[in-house]
């Protein structure tokens, strides 16, 4: 209820909101521009964030306007949890909840389908409109169908007529609607006598019948266990399966049978009352009362059988039941009737034969099952074991006469009674026959009665041949030798199979296999192997191929065997170096038979023809050389100076007769070490002096040092210092670093001896040197030279942990420029680099212009050993 009075007021948002929809229902709708309806179809499972549809642009608002048109649900429903509303553009989206459209709409049958209704209030007042949407579910095939019960049973009659139909109850579910639901039924397996056919009731509900194809008979089969698919119509086709039993009730359709519809029975005259004769048995495959039978004699059977012989009804067991004659021989036919219930009754007859006793020799029938001619039987020896052979009856037998048949011969035959009939007996064979093992058999069937009388029945079996024997090669493994560098169309082998069969199916013929090369020919009749062509062992060592021996027996049998041809070595490959020749760079002073290098050769041959020995022809008293591994190696230590590149001619020879042989050039370069000091040339002795005028004027040159080193690079680039002065005024002399030249640094104002000790050292590593000493006298003349060598300094002693004074340098000195010394160096080694290129290009010039003459023997060659 509204409120009029000013004091009371609304307490909350959330009641203005509800009063304000409340008021815009009450008021009329003026126009239908007020009001507008749009419907979005989705399919259900969409993921959150899906557009479903854009109001302002279905119902085209213009969004640009102020104040801004704002979009709002109604009222808070259930459903509208699966949707997300764009307050400022009117869009509709999925939410994070996915909607199931058979949960949402459980309870709604197809034809209803499935929706979700919303209001959405357009505002403020100015812009107001109530919008109806109507959002359809369209169904997914996202459900299988499903069977209510795992296991479904159908009884069936088994005298149901072809066509008749059967419902399947249990039909299967599927909540999915339209084409996604359940669309067709089929079997597993229907056995050939069962199909599915599918009704629709007026509620649209699909239910399988079970149609019988066939016959059905609970005794052949009594249960069908299959399953039954119901398939609905996605894509793909969504599956449900269950167990379908088909169980076939039984009907009286089956009448008596008997086991056997004759029975012959023989008996003595002296034959006991009580006796048993014979037990008839008839069986009806029904069940329960349906197989109940009975037994009884036709009405056909005489007075006098019925009191001679008794038939229990229940059992079938006939007996005797009074006294026969012994002195005459009878036949009794009995008609027995099998009964069942709604049945002709199934008839059975008994022969029932009376002997008397007879006298005399026993009389042997023959009756022949093999093929026979002139008292001979021809059996093939395919025939599989207990083959019959021939029947032998035996008459004028007495019933109380034992009579005793057995077999006497050797052989693969026995004489059994056939089938529990007295006096027959079945001569047969015990195990296959074997035509290559024995052709013919002579048997005798010997017959003796309780009188000692004895009949004797020759039998004469002859073996008839088959083709049950492959060929056979005396080895299954071939093994064969030949040289290379054979002349073409070479004899190999000759090979040779055996056929124990006989005529034509012993006959053999040779084939090559499919994996033979086609350089070999294998003569058809002969079986001679040749190889058509010359075979090199470097390019194949080892052959292996198939051959074939087939006879001409029907159909035709074969064997194979391995041919395995073995190519023998002959020396017909030199040695080869890898390198047409070898340079190796050592340094000199290298350890006496230190490793030098190595030479690699190698011989394609094989054997003692691919053994390779090493030699050195010349300078064998400087180098030795291990013939195993090739290495290379000098006697002694080599001076570089003494002697700086050596050729050495080094000779492979293989173990082959006659031996075959090659030669390589080594060459071998010393790499100079810095292992000689420098020599000082010039002054000649640490006792020698010069004069040096006292005017002389400084940077005037006084002397200089001179000396050589008999190393090479920088091992010879010689530096000069002064590493001591005993002067009397310091520093009055400089010496250059390079040239050793002594220049005046300034004015003498003294008079007297200057001696300077000075340092002449290389620039290898290690590092070496040599001193010596530079005496100067200044002064007018050399008046008193007896004085002069009284003050030349007899004993030096240097320290040579002291700094050199170029390096070090002494107070009022100046320490020389470097500079220009290390462009010496630069030149030095540069020059010595470019020397040593040219030394290598003049080597390799002069190997590769020398021709090689023809080979001689070792003893007419005579090579000096070269040096550069």
């Amino acid at each position: 209820m509204w409120n009029t009075k000013r004091g009371t007021c609304l307490h909350s948002k959330g009641e203005l909101w509800g009063l304000f929809i409340l008021f815009l229902y009450t008021i009329p709708l003026s126009s239908s521009s007020n009001f507008s309806h749009l419907i979005y179809k989705i399919k259900e499972g969409l993921p959150k964030g899906t557009l479903i549809g854009a109001i302002s642009a279905d119902l085209k608002l213009d969004l640009s306007v102020s104040p801004p048109r704002s979009f709002n649900l109604e009222l808070k429903t259930a459903r509208q949890q699966y949707v997300n509303l764009n307050n400022t553009s009117g869009e509709l989206f999925t939410s994070a909840v996915e909607i199931d459209r058979e949960a949402l709409c459980a309870e709604s049958h197809e034809g209803q389908g499935c929706a979700i209704f919303l209001d959405v209030l357009i505002l403020p007042q100015q812009y107001f409109q109530l919008v109806k949407v109507k959002i359809i579910i369209e169904d997914v095939n996202d459900n299988h169908p499903h069977f209510p019960v795992g296991d479904i049973r159908v009884s069936v009659p088994e005298n149901a007529p072809v066509n008749a139909r059967f419902a399947v109850e249990q039909s299967a579910v599927d909540p999915d609607i339209g084409i996604h639901s359940v669309q067709t039924y089929w079997l597993a397996n229907d056995y050939g006598v069962f199909t599915l056919d599918v009704e629709e009731n007026e509620g649209g509900e699909l239910t399988p019948f079970l149609i019988i194809t066939e016959s059905l008979d609970r005794e052949t089969q009594a249960e069908y266990v299959t399953d039954i698919i119901a398939e609905d119509g996605g894509t793909p086709p969504l599956l449900g399966t269950a167990t379908l039993r088909i169980i076939i009730t039984d009907v009286n359709d089956n009448c008596p049978k008997f086991t056997e519809s004759l029975v012959n029975v023989t008996i003595y005259g002296n034959a006991t009352k009580g006796m048993q004769l014979a037990r008839l048995e008839a069986y009806d495959p029904d069940e329960g009362a349906n197989a109940l039978i009975t037994y009884t004699f036709s009405e056909r059977v005489t007075q006098e059988s019925r009191n001679l012989f008794h038939l229990d009804t229940n059992t079938g067991v006939l007996k005797l039941a009074g006294k026969i004659d012994n002195n005459t021989g009878k036949l009794y036919k009995l008609i027995v009737l099998a009964n069942g219930p709604t049945c002709i009754p199934e008839v059975a007859t008994v022969n029932v034969h009376v002997i008397k006793q007879l006298s005399g020799p026993p009389v042997v029938i023959p009756r022949y099952i093999a093929s026979e001619k002139d008292g001979v039987v021809s059996l093939s020896e395919s025939e599989p074991a207990f083959t019959p052979i021939a029947f032998f009856t035996i008459k004028n037998t007495e019933p109380q006469q034992k009579i005793e048949c057995l077999l006497e011969g050797a052989g693969p035959f026995r004489l059994v009674p056939y089938e529990r009939i007295k006096n027959e007996f079945l001569l047969e064979t015990t195990e296959l026959l074997d035509y290559e093992q024995q052709q013919d058999y002579e048997i005798v069937v010997v017959v003796r009665n309780s009188h000692g009388l004895v009949v004797n029945t020759i039998v004469k079996v002859h073996v008839l041949d088959v083709n049950d024997n492959a060929p056979v090669f005396k080895q299954s493994f071939i093994e064969i030798t030949v040289e290379e560098n054979n002349p073409p169309n070479t004899f190999l082998a000759q090979l040779q199979a055996t056929d124990a069969d006989s005529e034509s199916r012993g006959e053999v013929y040779y084939l090559l296999g499919a994996d033979a090369p086609t350089i070999f020919d294998l003569d058809r009749s002969t079986g001679v192997l040749t190889v058509s062509t010359s075979l090199d062992r470097e390019e194949k060592e080892t052959y292996r191929f198939m051959v074939r021996a087939v006879d001409r027996g029907t159909p035709r049998k074969e064997s194979i065997a391995t041919v395995i041809i073995t190519v023998q070595d002959r020396n017909d490959n030199s040695p080869r170096f890898i390198n047409k020749d070898f340079t190796f760079f050592v340094p000199e002073n290298f350890p006496g038979f230190g490793e030098i290098g190595v030479l690699t050769v190698t011989d394609a041959d094989a054997g003692e023809n691919g053994w390779v020995a090493l030699s050195i022809l010349n300078g064998s008293d400087i180098f030795v050389i291990d013939t195993g591994r090739g290495a290379l190696r000098a006697k002694t230590s080599l001076d570089r100076e003494q002697q700086g590149t050596y050729y050495v001619w080094i000779e492979a020879i293989d173990g082959g007769e006659p031996a075959l042989s090659c030669i390589t050039t080594v060459t071998v370069l010393l790499l100079d070490v810095n292992d000689n000091p420098p020599t000082v040339l010039f002054p000649q002795s640490n006792q020698s002096y010069m004069l040096v005028l006292p005017n002389t004027l400084p940077g005037t040159s006084i002397t200089e040092v001179y000396a050589v080193d008999r190393d090479t690079g920088m091992n010879a680039v010689i530096a000069y210092s002064i590493i001591k002065r005993t002067d009397g005024e310091p520093g009055s002399f400089d010496i250059d670093p390079y040239t050793g030249n002594i220049t005046l640094r300034k004015t003498l104002s003294n008079r007297g001896l200057y001696s300077l000790w000075v340092k002449v050292r290389d620039h290898g590593q290690p590092e070496l040197y040599s001193t010596v000493l530079v005496n100067l006298f200044v002064n007018e003349t050399v008046s008193n030279e007896t004085l002069i060598q009284s003050l030349l300094p007899r004993s030096v002693d240097i320290d040579h942990g002291e700094l050199p004074p170029d390096k070090k340098g002494r107070k009022g000195e100046q320490v020389p420029n470097m500079c220009g010394e290390y462009r010496v160096l630069l030149l030095a080694l540069t020059a010595t680099c470019l020397g040593l290129f040219l030394t290598v290009v003049s080597l390799v010039t002069y190997i590769c212009c020398k021709r090689r003459k023809p080979k001689k023997k070792r003893s007419d060659i005579e090579i000096p050993l070269n040096s550069l």
